[in-house]
């Protein structure tokens, strides 16, 4: 008898727990017509003296047929949520802390199916002051049908829902962000999307999350640049010469910015809101040999080229602009900045001047077929004449860059910075013992001679390493390109 007790009460045991793993396993795969999951993912950072921990609700999942939409049915929604919860370590103490939350759309196959790309799919946001969500970069903010939020019909990939955001306790506070995905019934044939899947999550963590859009030099020669010349302010270089005289461009393999303003802004030396910061911001020449170069935004200071007024620079000697930049400004930067850099072979033996010289003559003469003399090898340098020359738009790399033809030359081109400051470029002049090139301030940035005692405007130039990958970023001086430091 005793025997058969046990064997009942271990059954029901058995029932039991098999019901409870179904009812997990229901709940685990969010319905298109469910509601909050319960908490899924806790996530705790705990330091000395305050408690920080993550909870979120269970993954949101759409699978659209016959049997759950069409005319009539009305929208397919499902919700979840990241809470953040801050706890002091006592009345007293005032802690405050950040976190990151991001929407993982790992799975995504709706297509849009009207003529005018109306929003099928919505994300709704609503933050911890329980106020909706209206701005996201990236994504449009509309109304379909009879509900308003970002269109994500065909997005994939990580959405980031809050960036940095605060979370400030003298006690224990709670930050809860609700998160809705509709899929709209627009009343029209959408048999398009019968039998396509969604499945999302949400992320929410301290440290931000590290993204890659893949190796940087060929995100911009293969996907920023299109193959059409001019698209994104990128010219390839190839000596075919389809936007100008074959004999005009460098002929290198380049991939150069040129024109007027193109979205070309990097965030160098910083992370986080400090990219903001102009003082952080470089911009890219071009692409050299899988390459990206880099050029300082603003000016570093204004420094002699050599104070000792002679132009010499060769395996003994040394002018002042090379400890400026490699020791100087070079030590301004962490180790994990320093690293990104590599390093290079510069052309110092210098040119001569010349007032009828268009970009692709100085190009030949200062680093091209036509080049002789001292190449020093570092990692930092300055731009050279024929950079500049081939920033401006492609109808000026048939103008001379000297003065009279040159005046203007910083117009329509990007690497002009209008400082009031002339500014040094890394080649010297020969046939004098004290001159090298600068861009003049005046008369519009041409091509001029500059004494080289005298101090000018320095603008940082180098190479990255061919290994640097970006994360994110679309080049914009609001939305710099930011690199993986790894």
């Amino acid at each position: 008898m005793e025997d058969k007790k046990n064997t009942v009460l271990l059954t029901v045991i058995a029932i039991v727990t098999l019901l409870l793993c179904v009812i997990g396993a229901t709940f685990a795969y969010f319905q298109t017509q469910g509601g909050i999951g319960v908490n899924a993912n806790v996530n705790v950072t705990t330091n000395t003296t305050d408690n920080l921990s993550f909870f979120v609700g269970n993954p949101i999942s759409f699978s659209i047929n016959q049997e759950n939409f069409g005319p009539g049915d009305g929208n397919q929604s499902g919700e979840t949520y990241a809470r953040a919860t801050l706890t002091a370590n006592n009345a007293t103490n005032n802690a405050t802390a950040n976190y990151y939350i991001y929407l993982d759309i790992q799975n995504n196959d709706f297509v849009y199916t009207t003529e005018d790309n109306q929003a099928e799919m919505l994300l709704k946001i609503t933050n911890p002051e329980g106020s909706e969500v209206t701005t996201l970069d990236g994504y449009n903010y509309v109304t379909s049908g009879s509900v308003s939020g970002f269109d994500i019909t065909t997005s994939t990939g990580l959405i980031t829902i809050a960036d940095n955001y605060e979370i400030v306790s003298t006690g224990t506070v709670t930050q809860e962000w609700k998160i809705e995905i509709i899929f709209v019934n627009l009343d029209s044939d959408q048999n398009e999307n019968t039998g396509k899947s969604f499945s999302a999550e949400l992320i929410i963590q301290k440290e931000p999350m590290t993204t890659s859009l893949g190796n940087f030099a060929e995100y911009i020669t293969q996907t920023l640049y299109t193959g059409t010349d001019g698209d994104n302010g990128l010219y390839y270089h190839d000596g075919i010469g389809t936007y100008t005289n074959a004999d005009q461009e460098a002929g290198d393999n380049s991939y150069r910015y040129s024109g007027a303003n193109p979205n070309n802004f990097v965030c160098f030396g910083a992370t986080g809101a400090d990219c903001q910061d102009e003082g952080n911001q470089y911009r890219i020449i071009g692409v050299f040999n899988n390459q990206v170069k880099l050029i300082k935004a603003t000016n570093y200071g204004n420094y002699a080229w050599n104070a000792s007024s002679v132009n010499t620079w060769d395996a003994s000697t040394k002018p002042d602009i090379y400890t400026t930049l490699n020791t100087t400004y070079y030590n301004t930067l962490s180790s994990e900045w320093q690293n990104l850099i590599a390093e290079s072979t510069w052309q110092v033996g210098g040119m001569d001047y010349s007032t009828s010289n268009t970009a692709k003559q100085y190009y030949d003469e200062e680093v091209g077929t036509g080049q002789s003399g001292y190449v020093e090898t570092m990692k930092i340098g300055l731009m050279y004449v024929s950079d500049y020359g081939y920033g401006a738009s492609p109808e000026k790399w048939t103008t001379a860059l000297a003065y009279p033809d040159g005046e203007n030359y910083g117009t329509d081109n990007w690497l002009f910075s209008g400082s009031g400051s002339d500014e040094w470029y890394i080649s010297r002049i020969t046939g004098t013992t004290d001159g090298a090139f600068i861009v003049g301030s005046h008369f519009g940035g041409f091509v001029s001679n500059g004494f080289v005692g005298d101090a000018s405007a320095v603008r940082p130039s180098f190479s990255l390493a061919s290994t640097v990958e970006i994360t994110s970023g679309t080049g914009t001086s609001a939305d710099p390109f930011v690199l993986d430091l790894g």
